[in-house]
């Protein structure tokens, strides 16, 4: 049982920085299309594959969380 609590923190934390990532970019969209500050579009980028990253994270944090629950058996070697 505490072990599924500390990985539903786990992924809790994982998300919230996916979360975190998303809501820069759009902070950061709304900054420049304000007026308020002119900076380059490198750092969309750079913040477009942190979240990219992040998410790949959690997606194999996730498929490796059902490979070890769930024991995955390919049709070819089920007939042998």
């Amino acid at each position: 049982m505490r072990q599924k609590l500390k990985n539903l923190r786990n992924l809790t934390k994982t998300y919230e920085l996916f979360i975190g990532v998303g809501l820069l970019m759009i902070i950061a969209a709304s900054i420049k299309l304000l007026g308020w500050l002119d900076f380059s579009s490198d750092f969309f980028w750079f913040v477009a594959g942190l979240a990219l990253t992040v998410e790949r994270t959690i997606l194999l944090r996730k498929q490796k969380q059902f490979d070890k629950k769930y024991k995955v058996v390919l049709r070819e070697e089920s007939k042998v």
